[in-house]
């Protein structure tokens, strides 16, 4: 550059272009039928993975880096067809999408709370679900009949303190309005209620999983992977950001085995009440962005601790096992029809 001039014309040069390909990449999207966008976005997140392997390995400034990162989050998200702005590299730094995929809820009889409890959004197609534990929409074993849930929302990306409430009704004209099943060893501990659009703020800011993180992907699961428990263990969370906190675990039984003859199978975490209803998930092996939920593997929906009956309380301590529902439950829970 010979002078500030050129380099201010050069600049704005640049700006113009970035405005025109805002412009020209969701146009080109919004063409593409669903199974494209599908394998756009697989060969996107490689040839990102590639370029960001590059720019750990060059020197170069953090701007760079944080702008490259920022970038590639809006257009996964173009092509995801999910609402993410722009951000400076002075705005807050990415949350992991597991947090705002993860929700706290709050069980309701009229006005009154019973319980507190964790679940997580689950899309197919064009509806969103909550997904959750049976027992924490209805549990006759303890007498737990809530007539309504709410979740918690954010609602502004870059301050993550706003933050909202949605209701959910449990019941309509006498009938239960979430999805249960059961297979040949009984009741399944996961339930699935579709969220309107219209019980949705239009600011809501979350992430949903989806089908994709059910596949396996030529990857071996087996005893002993690690995993991640996220939620709201005995309602404890940050309560001004209003995300869920996270246990480490590990998987404790033959994975692919259904323990004892059920849909599940066995973690090792300490977890407590209010972690029910948390989805259960590996971190995918080759290191996608590590904010984006394409890195995460959803295994399972996380139910309640396991414990010998005959256990002595004053000798032997705890088995810290704890029941994972495995989460392709969740295919037929959200099928159409």
């Amino acid at each position: 550059m010979k002078n500030l001039q050129e380099a201010t014309e050069r600049i704005c040069e640049l700006k113009g272009s970035q405005i025109a390909m805002d412009a020209f990449v969701p146009a080109v999207v919004d063409a593409l039928s669903k199974p494209t966008r599908a394998r756009l976005l697989e060969s996107f997140d490689a040839y990102a993975e590639a370029a960001r392997t590059v720019l750990l390995h060059t020197d170069v400034s953090d701007v760079v880096l944080t702008t490259f990162e920022r970038d590639v989050a809006r257009n996964r998200a173009l092509v995801q067809h999910v609402e993410v702005p722009r951000r400076s590299a002075a705005s807050v730094p990415p949350v992991d999408a597991l947090l705002l995929s993860t929700t706290h809820v709050l069980t309701f009889a009229g006005e009154r709370v019973l319980t507190s409890a964790s679940g997580f959004f689950f899309r197919r197609g064009e509806k969103l679900f909550l997904v959750s534990n049976r027992h924490v929409f209805a549990d006759a074993a303890t007498s737990h009949f809530p007539d309504r849930v709410e979740i918690g929302l954010h609602t502004n990306p870059k301050d993550l303190t706003q933050h909202t409430v949605a209701s959910l009704p449990l019941y309509r004209d006498g009938f239960n309005l979430w999805r249960e099943a059961t297979d040949t060893g009984g009741k399944v501990d996961v339930a699935a209620i579709e969220i309107p659009a219209s019980d949705l703020p239009a600011d809501a800011v979350l992430h949903a999983f989806d089908e994709s993180h059910l596949e396996v992907r030529a990857e071996e699961i087996t005893i002993g992977d690690a995993l991640t428990i996220a939620g709201f263990p005995m309602d404890f969370h940050d309560t001004v950001h209003h995300l869920a906190v996270a246990r480490s675990a590990s998987i404790a039984s033959a994975y692919g085995v259904r323990f004892q003859r059920q849909g599940c199978f066995l973690t090792d975490a300490r977890t407590h009440r209010g972690s029910s209803g948390s989805p259960v998930v590996r971190r995918r092996v080759g290191g996608s962005w590590p904010t984006s939920s394409v890195s995460w593997q959803l295994l399972g929906v996380h139910s309640t601790r396991m414990d010998m009956r005959t256990r002595d309380q004053s000798e032997d301590e705890a088995l810290g096992l704890n029941c994972a529902w495995y989460a392709d439950v969740l295919l037929t829970l959200t099928a159409d029809g």
